[in-house]
């Protein structure tokens, strides 16, 4: 079922607030619906069906002027504003969370996790969908003595179609699971989901968290709950919770900063396949990579960035491959501004990694060897659980604030350096849970 633009009615009160539609928010709403809770859903975005074009996905995605503030050596931050929030621009890996590390945080996300993995279409790519680019780039790297492997995706492969390059857009195909599929089962079972409705501030009574006040159409609308839950991301928490007067002005995070590595071959003739079918992490160095084929019209992007002209035109030739950091926490989310630059650790930690891709295109037999500046697209750890800090939430994803609740990427432990899509999920689920069994 495709997410439809919500003009549902309100009631005056419900069992639980959810401010945020990404995949933590929407994975808590959908388990208190299936418990029969009365839940509210607040989005900043917009629930407009996606349609898989460039424009869209530029009003979705975080640009200069809309929560990204950046200067030399710092990331152009990509935060997605929509129903289903980044998981509609994502590149739909399913990453494994750190069991390990949560359960010395004291959460257990096992059984949560292997629930959404039952539940969820979560897999690798069959051959055939996996791209001659992808594979090129595999075979390099196995040659190297590379543990490469297919990735896990949460994407439907007998909808998913060869040689498509919407997964970054905004699939409008449905092939791609997104949180507005969660959102869709919460609504059947109740659930009221409002889009394009801007939380301003949390409303404390009594030392405790008791509504939002937000804004839809112009107007101004106070809803109250037993229960509030933010999930407006690694950026959008923060921020709402310095609005409501519980959170220092700033505070650091980390950001996960990617470059792409590019070169080109004389023998593919492609550039339309699923980014990301295949990878490796090597954790002990903080470095993790994988295939990257983008659009043209991003691929450009970065060549001209970077000033090579004279690739401009070699997008169908040219192999790409992504290396991601795990950053240390930084900088700071300002209530208007976010600032993140690059610390002498993250700036070897690339060095590492992009003379590693550049091995791996030689081996392909890739020339014109150029990168992209870094930029970065899963800012968390802001609220970090088990962090200590003047607003972290506890294990139970609580904050200080009895009432007020905290699952989006914002509560991620620092450093990270994974995709937190599924993280994220179980996350939802085990809060949803544990509310069910608070109430």
């Amino acid at each position: 079922m495709t997410s439809r633009p919500a003009d549902l009615p309100t009631l005056s009160h419900y069992d639980a607030i959810v401010v945020g539609s990404g995949p933590g928010g929407a994975s808590v709403a959908h388990a208190l619906a299936r418990q029969g809770q009365r839940v509210l859903v607040l989005e900043q975005g917009s629930a407009a069906p996606l349609r898989g074009t460039l424009a869209q996905m530029a009003g979705i995605g975080a640009i200069p002027g809309k929560g990204a503030f950046f200067h030399r050596d710092a990331s152009l931050l990509v935060r997605g504003i929509a129903t289903g929030g980044s998981s509609a621009l994502n590149f739909a890996t399913a990453s494994p969370p750190p069991l390990e590390r949560f359960a010395a945080l004291g959460i257990d996300l096992a059984p949560a996790l292997a629930s959404c993995r039952s539940e969820l279409p979560i897999g690798q790519l069959p051959d055939q969908l996996m791209g001659p680019m992808a594979q090129r780039i595999m075979q390099a790297a196995h040659a190297e003595g590379l543990p490469w492997q297919k990735l896990d995706k949460m994407i439907r492969p007998a909808i998913c179609r060869t040689g498509c390059w919407r997964c970054v857009y905004g699939c409008p195909y449905g092939a791609k699971w997104t949180a507005r599929d969660l959102l869709d089962e919460a609504r059947l079972r109740g659930a009221h989901i409002l889009d394009r409705a801007q939380a301003g501030r949390m409303l404390i009574e009594h030392g405790r968290a008791t509504g939002v006040e937000y804004l839809r159409g112009g107007v101004a609308h106070t809803v109250r709950a037993g229960v509030l839950v933010l999930a407006g991301g690694g950026i959008g928490s923060p921020r709402l919770l310095h609005a409501s007067g519980l959170a220092p002005r700033s505070l650091p995070f980390f950001s996960d900063p990617v470059v792409a590595v590019m070169g080109a071959v004389d023998d593919i003739d492609g550039g339309a396949e699923v980014p990301m079918a295949a990878g490796m992490a090597l954790p002990e160095d903080g470095l993790s990579f994988s295939d990257l084929t983008l659009p043209a019209p991003m691929y450009q992007a970065f060549a001209l960035q970077v000033g090579r002209i004279d690739r401009l035109f070699a997008h169908r030739r040219t192999l790409s491959i992504m290396v991601k950091i795990r950053d240390q926490a930084g900088g700071g989310i300002g209530p208007r501004w976010v600032d993140k630059t690059l610390q002498q650790p993250d700036r070897e930690r690339f060095k590492r990694g992009t003379a590693l891709a550049r091995r791996i295109l030689a081996q392909a037999g890739a020339r014109h060897v150029f990168q992209s500046w870094h930029f970065a697209a899963h800012p968390g750890g802001a609220l970090a659980v088990g962090g200590g800090g003047p607003a972290a939430v506890d294990s139970n994803l609580r904050t200080s604030t009895p009432g007020l609740y905290v699952c989006d990427a914002s509560v991620l432990p620092a450093p990270w350096g994974l995709p937190p899509t599924l993280t994220l999920l179980a996350l939802g689920k085990r809060l949803g849970q544990h509310l069910q069994r608070a109430a």
